[in-house]
């Protein structure tokens, strides 16, 4: 479940059947702006499911599902992937995905086995060459802390775009180069994060079906990481 304020809303969708995936995103698509394909998941359940990053070497498979949601449904189609060791092998990818009916791409700049503890740096060099090589938008993912990461990274890659993950979920306001308000009393960073906590929640309220208590529990844990 959304709310009104959360637009524009893509939803993304996890995948290796095309029919299938078309029959799901048919149910979203007078609720969204776009649908997205996650190519990009490097996770264990990935990997058994034969979704996400796992699908890298499968391109006709990968062209497909975009060719028929870009035919069959009333928005654009979005995908996001993750990098190959070279980068023209990279480049070449993006291309096909592009030439399938991809209306804006988002690249991780990380392999598929980066992840946990093996996680590394982003490779925002191999962005700004899938950027320059496409004509459809591309946005940047990977390195995303802060706000002057944000102008860094779109300055180095010349990216339409920014997306962050875990930067996001430890400030919410990373976008706006500005703290939350806060009470000053006994330790500013302590209540920045409880003033976001209970707006979190009030969200929650207001759209109970949005998160179940663990995932709740999951990003106020992530909201306090930053104090402790």
């Amino acid at each position: 479940q959304t709310g009104p304020m959360d637009r524009p809303l893509i939803v993304q969708f996890c995948a290796n059947d095309p029919e299938i995936l078309l029959k799901a995103a048919k149910l979203v698509e007078n609720e969204c702006e776009a649908v997205d394909i996650n190519l990009g998941c490097p996770q264990g359940i990935a990997k058994r499911g034969k979704y996400g990053a796992f699908l890298m070497e499968k391109w006709d498979l990968i062209a497909d599902m975009v060719r028929t949601l870009d035919k069959n449904l009333k928005v654009p189609v979005t995908c996001k992937i993750r990098v190959f060791p070279d980068v023209e092998k990279t480049i070449q990818y993006a291309k096909m995905i592009e030439e399938a009916g991809c209306s804006l791409i988002v690249v991780h700049g990380r392999l598929r086995e980066m992840k946990g503890q093996k996680t590394g740096l982003a490779d925002w060099e191999q962005i700004r060459q899938v950027k320059k090589a496409l004509k459809i938008p591309v946005i940047a993912n990977g390195n995303i802390l802060y706000k002057e990461d944000v102008d860094r990274c779109i300055a180095e890659t010349g990216v339409d775009g920014v997306m962050s993950a875990e930067g996001n979920l430890y400030n919410p306001a990373i976008f706006t180069g500005k703290f939350l308000p806060v009470w000053k009393l006994v330790d500013e960073n302590l209540y920045r994060s409880i003033i976001c906590i209970l707006k979190y929640l009030e969200i929650i309220r207001e759209n109970p079906k949005s998160a179940t208590p663990g995932m709740a529990k999951a990003h106020i844990f992530k909201l306090f990481r930053p104090w402790y």
